[in-house]
C-alpha cells in the first residue's frame, strides 16, 4: 500500500475588515506563505475566500464552478496587469482640467497551457481588447507525472510582447515549466513572462521560483501541498473537467 505523501498544515487566520473587531470575524483556511520576492499571491479577502470555498465544494454545479472560477480570473488578470510597466501619461479631462496619470508600455499577449487554461482566456478578453492569444498544449503522463509537449501555436511577434501565461492549477510545476521554456524559445524574455494560476502547491512554486527567478507569478492561492499522486490537496478536483464537461 502506497504511503500518502506528507502536507503542512494550512495556515488559517480570521478574515473580514480592518474595522472589524477579531472576535466578529470568522476563521478560514488562507494561503500558505511564500518568501519569494517573484510570487504574489492575491490578498485574502473575504470575497477571495468565498469564492474559492464555492469552487473547492465538490457539491458546486458546474454553471456555478465557471460563473465563481470567472470571477476569480478575473481578479487574477486585473492583479497580473499590475505588474506591466507604465509610462506617465498627462491628459486633459472634459472640464479642462489636467490630470497626471499613466499608460501601459509595451504589448501584451496572453498563452494558454491547453485545455485548462483556456478557461482563462475570457477574463483576459474582457480586461484587454482585441488582446492575442496563443496556445501550448502539455499533457502530463499520469504514471511518471512528467510533462509532454505536443501542440504550440503562438504569435509571429511574441519576443517583442509581454507574456501573460494562463494555467489555473500549479501542481508539480512541470508544464509551466515546459510552456516557459518554449516561449524562451521564441525569444520571449524571461522577465516578460507572468505566470497566472489559481490554486498553486508549495512544491510547485519552490521549484518554478528558483528556476526563474526573473518571471512572476501572480497566484490566488497557495494550497497544503501534492499528495502521492502529484494532485493538489485539498485542491478543487480536475479543472479542466468541472469546467468543460462535469
Amino acid at each position: 500500500m502506497a504511503t500518502p505523501a506528507k502536507t503542512a498544515q494550512s495556515p488559517t487566520q480570521c478574515v473580514g475588515p480592518d474595522y472589524r473587531p477579531e472576535q466578529q470575524k470568522p476563521t478560514a483556511t488562507v494561503s500558505t506563505a511564500v518568501s519569494y520576492d517573484n510570487v504574489h499571491t492575491l490578498p485574502q479577502t473575504p470575497q477571495l475566500i468565498a469564492l474559492l470555498t464555492m469552487i473547492r465544494d465538490k457539491n458546486t454545479q458546474r454553471a456555478d464552478f465557471i460563473f465563481y472560477s470567472n470571477r476569480i480570473i478575473r481578479l487574477l488578470v486585473e492583479e497580473g496587469l499590475n505588474h506591466l510597466p507604465v509610462v506617465e501619461h498627462a491628459i486633459t479631462t472634459p472640464v479642462g482640467r489636467t490630470y497626471a496619470g499613466v499608460q501601459f508600455q509595451g504589448k501584451i499577449c496572453g498563452v494558454s497551457i491547453m485545455r485548462a487554461g483556456e478557461a482563462m482566456e475570457q477574463g483576459l478578453r474582457d480586461c484587454c481588447r482585441s488582446v492575442r492569444i496563443g496556445k501550448i498544449l502539455i499533457q502530463r503522463d499520469e504514471e511518471t507525472s512528467q510533462p509532454k509537449l505536443f501542440y504550440d501555436k503562438l504569435p509571429e511577434d511574441i519576443a517583442e510582447r509581454w507574456v501573460l501565461l494562463l494555467d489555473p492549477m500549479f501542481a508539480t510545476g512541470g508544464s509551466a515549466t515546459m510552456a516557459v521554456d518554449v516561449l524562451k524559445s521564441r525569444g520571449v524574455p524571461e522577465n516578460r513572462i507572468l505566470f497566472l494560476n489559481l490554486i498553486a502547491s508549495p512544491e510547485g512554486i519552490d521549484s518554478f521560483a528558483k528556476r526563474f527567478p526573473k518571471l512572476r507569478v501572480v497566484t490566488a492561492f497557495v494550497d497544503q501541498g501534492l499528495d502521492e499522486k502529484n494532485y493538489i490537496v485539498p485542491g478543487l478536483g480536475d479543472f479542466g473537467d468541472r469546467f468543460y464537461t462535469m
